[in-house]
């Protein structure tokens, strides 16, 4: 790919590097991710589309296939997996047929109940503005460009990404002005009203880029300073790849052989300019006045002296294998146990009879009988193991079946709000870790709208003002008594009436839609 950077004042990145960021890594780091992701997802995928179901494969075996099946050994599966690329496709296992494969997703449910901790409700960003009018004009504005971008739900959205990946960047872009994505109009007109500027704000455009596509270029001397931010992937288009030609059919099936058109985009974002690459091919390039990159990272959880956080799915992939492992065995071992199967010896055509009530054999051999053998029979520490499987996952995840609503015998432990928190500690502590690292990167992408919207002109302010606080409600069940209770004492102490309403849940708060 012919690169040429100098648009960029210093003379912008290495375009060898770059060069080899994705061919190399990119690709490294795609698939890694891919598997990451479908670890969460578990997609099903019907064999019969792709050609894989085989004439040996088990007659008991179902007609689809599941991501986490990856993990499984060969004698279960029936297939060898080289490396994950994001499908599940493998050569054969020579000698060995396709057993019974059941995939219990026990990643899924702990990411979301984690998301749910964290952005299961409302959060409050306010200003630190002196003046109380500007704060509150702050807020709203703030309110709104989130708002605009899809509110809680784009919240929760970061929040996945970033637990699934370990991280999740977001582009601040201006769409408004000239209509381009990526410039930014500082000729735009300046809004006469407020309630003007409330209406232009919902052109900032909050990009989450998913960690397959991020590839930063990070200060040499400093891991946590970004100098550019390169990402590539491909879009599709609304057109076919031949749409110019005629259309072709397949042989008396009257399906298009056509496909969707995809070209491979790469952007390089800089501190002072920016380009486009459409298939090698540059398609776009301008001016970023803002003077810094255009790039919140946020970490799901710090990772000392790394750009990645630590993902909640990695760490949970042995032990999801090794689970999904045993409830393969043990459902091999129930299906050849639970019928009752009979061996019959010196019995002419035996295999051909009909076996059921009211039947009879005659024989003239007096060695020939009849061996009944089967049915299912406990298994005591297959059970043990599995549960302890179970509950290594929940100390890997700090996520408990009971945050998920699953008491089993634990419903005599939850009498009182603080025998709640004890059992939930494990999430409780991450959700708290959690806070700091998502509550920095809002208050910095919050920073960031706010001198977008200062260079563009819609809503000038001062550095002092861009200053942000982030107030997280409790994640747990209240008493809503108990909390209005807790605030008249507050009030009689002289506690300020703001901040006892904003503890409350009735100051300016984000995600309301």
């Amino acid at each position: 790919m012919a690169f040429d950077f100098s648009v960029f004042g210093d003379g912008g990145p290495d375009e060898a590097f770059v060069e080899y960021l994705l061919q190399e890594q990119g690709m490294d780091q795609v698939l890694h991710y891919e598997r990451l992701w479908q670890y969460y997802r578990n997609e099903m995928r019907e064999v019969a589309l792709d050609g894989s179901w085989r004439d040996g494969a088990n007659e008991s075996a179902r007609p689809y296939r599941q991501s986490q099946e990856y993990g499984l050994p060969s004698r279960i599966t029936g297939t060898r997996y080289g490396f994950y690329g994001g499908t599940l496709s493998g050569r054969e296992a020579e000698g060995v047929r396709r057993k019974e494969v059941v995939v219990e997703n026990d990643i899924s449910w702990r990411i979301d109940a984690m998301v749910d901790f964290l952005f299961g409700k409302r959060v409050g960003i306010h200003s630190r503005a002196a003046d109380a009018g500007r704060a509150e004009q702050i807020e709203r504005v703030l309110s709104a460009v989130l708002d605009a971008n899809g509110g809680a739900s784009y919240l929760q959205e970061l929040a996945l990404l970033g637990s699934v990946y370990g991280f999740v960047d977001v582009i601040v872009r201006w769409r408004g002005g000239n209509g381009g994505e990526d410039g930014v109009d500082l000729a735009g007109r300046q809004p006469r009203s407020f309630e003007a500027v409330l209406q232009a704000v919902r052109d900032v455009m909050l990009e989450a880029i998913e960690a397959p596509r991020s590839l930063p270029i990070l200060d040499e001397q400093d891991y946590r300073t970004m100098r550019y931010y390169v990402q590539h992937f491909w879009q599709r288009h609304n057109v076919l790849a031949d749409s110019e030609g005629p259309l072709r059919t397949t042989n008396g099936r009257g399906r298009l052989t056509s496909r969707q058109r995809e070209t491979h985009n790469v952007e390089v974002l800089g501190p002072d300019a920016w380009q486009r690459y459409e298939d090698a091919v540059l398609v776009g390039e301008g001016v970023n006045p803002l003077g810094v990159v255009p790039v919140v990272h946020i970490q799901n959880m710090p990772l000392p002296l790394r750009y990645e956080g630590q993902s909640d799915v990695e760490p949970l992939i042995p032990l999801q294998d090794e689970l999904n492992t045993r409830l393969s065995d043990r459902a091999n071992r129930i299906t050849f146990q639970s019928f009752k199967m009979y061996l019959g010896k010196g019995i002419e055509g035996f295999e051909e009879r009909v076996i059921s009530p009211g039947r009879m054999w005659a024989t003239e051999n007096p060695e020939a009988r009849i061996e009944e053998f089967g049915g299912d029979a406990g298994s005591p520490s297959e059970l043990e193991h599995i549960g302890s499987i179970r509950e290594s996952l929940d100390k890997a995840s700090g996520v408990a079946s009971v945050a998920a609503g699953i008491l089993k015998g634990r419903i005599g432990n939850l009498t009182s709000a603080v025998a709640l928190k004890v059992t939930l500690m494990g999430v409780l502590a991450k959700t708290e870790r959690k806070r700091r690292s998502y509550g920095k990167g809002l208050g910095d992408m919050c920073r960031m709208i706010l001198l977008l919207l200062d260079k563009t002109g819609v809503f000038p302010t001062e550095p002092a003002e861009r200053e942000i606080e982030i107030h997280w409600p409790s994640p747990l069940p209240e008493n809503l008594m108990e909390k209005l209770q807790e605030a008249k004492l507050k009030r009689e102490l002289g506690v300020p009436a703001e901040a006892v309403l904003r503890e409350l849940g009735y100051g300016e708060t984000v995600g309301q839609s």
